[in-house]
């Protein structure tokens, strides 16, 4: 097991998103799911989607048990028409979406020599064009309330590379771009848009990556050694920081790609 934060996050009780929507895709496990719990606990409406239905339902069934609101969809991030259901079911459910979460997110490993193209694909798929249908589905919407704000899960592969990751670094670069281009073209609509980059996150794909390598104890010190505070992050870590860019304590922050990897790209 990695070490763990010498203090947890707070639980987050500041309701600076008191009667927000917010929608969240991958919301079924690791960031997605810590995501829909801040939310909920932060006063917003919380639409938790995900490819897999009941994993959801069990996301949005924990948050009503905790006094929060949350809605489970169905929702595969690559199905343009999936997004367009998702978001057509919310406007006509609540009237509005305030936020976008866009976590959904697939890790292939290998170099470019080691990556097949339809391996390429299927992430660009999922990392990229996921998040493209999503952000252009509900642009309409957030022009017309006045405003929004759209957050992406990028990586600090994305920026700065990380050894046997080409595809995955290709696809979250690109979501830096996908941001950095919504934030300048709908800035004078009010709608905001922020990319988190994390470092190693503990979550159950990161644990599925460990135990499939060849030496897994061996591949746990490795991915704990790069980042310089000797540990990785927490889902809940990346979801605090999530929070307040979906509130209005960052109505000042745009177009930014934020880093939070425990020091690895200091």
């Amino acid at each position: 097991m990695a070490k763990k934060s010498p203090s947890a996050p707070a639980a987050g009780d500041l309701k600076r998103l008191d009667g927000k929507i917010a929608l969240i895709t991958g919301a079924g496990a690791g960031i997605g799911e810590a995501s829909a719990h801040r939310f909920a606990r932060e006063g917003a409406t919380v639409i938790a989607t995900d490819m897999k239905l009941d994993t959801v339902e069990k996301v949005a069934d924990a948050i009503r048990k905790q006094g929060g609101q949350a809605h489970a969809c169905k929702l595969d991030v690559t199905r343009e028409d999936d997004g367009r259901k998702a978001v057509r079911w919310a406007i006509e459910e609540f009237g509005r979406i305030d936020v976008l979460f866009n976590v959904a997110g697939w890790v292939p490993g290998g170099s470019i020599l080691q990556t097949p193209t339809f391996q390429l694909r299927k992430a660009l798929d999922i990392n990229v064009m996921g998040m493209f249908f999503m952000t252009k589905l509900v642009i309409p919407h957030m022009i017309g309330q006045g405003g929004g704000s759209i957050l992406c899960v990028g990586s600090v592969a994305g920026p700065f590379a990380v050894k046997d990751r080409a595809a995955y670094s290709i696809g979250k670069a690109a979501v830096i771009g996908l941001v950095k281009s919504v934030a300048m073209d709908y800035i004078d609509k009010g709608i905001r848009c922020n990319v988190i980059c994390p470092g190693t996150v503990e979550t159950p794909s990161w644990h599925d990556r460990v135990n499939q390598a060849a030496n897994p104890d061996e591949a746990l010190k490795m991915f704990i050694a790069r980042q310089p505070m000797g540990r990785v992050g927490q889902p809940e870590e990346i979801a605090a920081l999530a929070a307040f860019l979906a509130s209005g304590e960052s109505a000042y922050m745009t177009g930014q790609a934020l880093y939070m990897d425990g020091g690895m790209t200091m």
